[in-house]
């Protein structure tokens, strides 16, 4: 999860160079550093540099699959998780599991629940779109780009219900029951509707603990602007972000692997996904847009 990560031009200040032209630099001392017992000096040094900088476009898509509701098909119900990682390095595949395996599979899981109670003739009043977009470990490129292009109306877009990463449980989480808890983000932020639905659901369905530990957008970690999310809620979408917390050693490391998977809580979460959305594709309205998105500086 990024945001602003990658900035269109660097300021040069590091570079490697050779033995040989450090040699040329340090004279005698160089010797030294072979024991490693040289002290850090500076070397007035005459430098002749130069660089290039290139740009590499590489294509990538947002995979979108659309229920067509009933008598509010005009109207949409977002659910989304990205399915990009790391890739491979070398040798090595960053597997990604829970970052964003879990919240990608989540949402074709729940994409068959809707199908299959559409087919038994229990389908969703609003429209569903299942997206799972692209880019985002780069900068949320994909949901940015969405944001930017809608295929369908943002205006008429009455929530989006985002996952990344929900297989895993936070070694750091101190406080209640760590085997049963889900982070919430973003719920209270754009709609004042949106808490109490969410919150109603899981109550009467899922019964986890719901911890608002990362929902202030001044935390540190800044959960709430580091995820796909955060596009439609800069669009005025109203969002609710669901999240597992610090993966500590494994985060963005070839360690996030399918077998550290807690499944049965991945499920328990996702269901809570599932019956708010249930909510948001059949009630009558259109959650209310009443609360004005809060920017921090730098975004």
């Amino acid at each position: 999860m990024y945001v602003n990560a990658f900035q269109k031009s660097i300021r040069p200040n590091q570079f490697t160079i050779s033995e040989k032209m450090a040699e040329a630099i340090m004279g005698e001392d160089f010797a030294k550093t072979k024991s490693g017992n040289i002290q850090p000096k500076i070397y007035p040094v005459n430098v002749m540099l130069g660089f290039n900088k290139t740009s590499i476009a590489l294509q990538s898509s947002n995979v979108m699959g659309l229920l067509e509701g009933t008598d509010l098909k005009d109207q949409y119900v977002f659910i989304t998780a990205h399915y990009d990682h790391l890739g491979k390095r070398d040798t090595v595949i960053w597997y990604g599991a829970d970052d964003d395996g879990s919240g990608t599979v989540s949402v074709l899981e729940m994409a068959e629940a809707f199908v299959k109670a559409k087919a038994a003739g229990k389908g969703p009043r609003r429209s569903i779109v299942f997206m799972t977009v692209s880019g985002e470990e780069k900068g949320l490129l994909g949901s940015e780009y969405y944001s930017n292009h809608p295929v369908y109306p943002l205006g008429k877009t009455t929530v989006d219900l985002n996952i990344d990463m929900i297989g895993r449980i936070d070694a750091t989480r101190k406080q209640g029951d760590s085997t049963n808890y889900v982070y919430v983000v973003g719920d209270d932020k754009l709609s004042t509707d949106l808490k109490t639905i969410s919150e109603a659901a899981n109550s009467k369905y899922t019964k986890l603990e719901l911890d608002y530990k990362f929902n202030d957008p001044k935390d540190p970690n800044r959960i709430y602007f580091r995820s796909d999310h955060y596009n439609f809620a800069q669009k005025g979408v109203p969002i609710i972000f669901y999240y597992d917390g610090m993966l500590g050693a494994d985060y963005h490391r070839p360690t996030d692997t399918p077998d550290k998977i807690n499944y049965s809580l991945m499920a328990k979460r996702a269901q809570l996904v599932f019956y708010t959305a249930w909510d948001m594709a059949n009630r009558d309205d259109m959650l209310k847009r009443d609360i004005i998105l809060e920017k921090p500086r730098g975004f």
